[in-house]
């Protein structure tokens, strides 16, 4: 995938993540996209971890189940990053 392809499916699954979970909120639009490249990888290893049984370091493409699965890996990774860091005051 070209760099204008992540640029495009982190901005959107980044904006939608942080729309569903209100703690993400707070970063600019290169925070956004980088949740949501992020995103992209996490959901995209989950993703053929869950179908293949293999663990492989994959990235969602630029499609509508690359997206939701991009979205889904986002908000698993915001979600594991509160874990760690903790809540923002």
């Amino acid at each position: 995938m070209n760099i204008i392809a992540w640029i495009v499916l982190g901005l959107i699954a980044g904006a939608i993540a942080k729309a569903v979970d209100p703690a993400a909120r707070g970063s600019g639009i290169l925070g956004t996209i980088l949740l949501g490249i992020i995103g992209a990888f996490v959901g995209g290893t989950l993703a053929t971890l869950l179908t293949t049984g293999r663990l492989v370091l994959t990235a969602a493409s630029l499609s509508i189940p690359g997206i939701i699965v991009a979205i889904l890996g986002a908000i698993i990774a915001v979600f594991i990053w509160h874990r760690i860091v903790g809540p923002a005051i």
